[in-house]
């Protein structure tokens, strides 16, 4: 099974930056993060393939954010640069069980295995 983990939220005024770690354990394939602002669907952020360094970002973060893996030892992160108070939210890193998730744009449906989530609050 697949164990995630995500820290390296909290509060950040507008313009700032903040980097989000996901620790990853078990037989995965192609890794995303997601988020869920109060009241909102779970939206896909970015993603990341498990064999090549293909990437897939939400217009929204384009730009802006980055998506990358530390494979030696098992790490997810986003780098987030600019931040503006609509990146509010939970995050989520995700995994798929099988290779459906290295198929974009990222669906909920093809990540078996989700983290807890982490906080992000930008202030404007």
């Amino acid at each position: 099974q697949v164990k995630l983990v995500e820290s390296g939220g909290g509060s950040v005024q507008a313009g700032g930056s903040l980097t989000l770690s996901c620790s990853v354990s078990g037989r995965r394939y192609c890794p995303g993060w997601f988020r869920q602002a109060p009241g909102k669907e779970r939206e896909a952020v970015a993603a990341a393939s498990t064999t090549s360094s293909a990437t897939y970002y939400a217009n929204s973060v384009k730009g802006r954010f980055t998506i990358s893996q530390d494979n030696v030892n098992d790490t997810l992160y986003l780098q987030m640069n600019n931040l503006e108070p609509e990146d509010t939210g939970v995050y989520y890193c995700a995994a798929g069980g099988t290779w459906a998730s290295c198929n974009w744009p990222p669906r909920l449906e093809y990540f078996g295995y989700w983290g807890s989530g982490t906080q992000v609050i930008v202030s404007s």
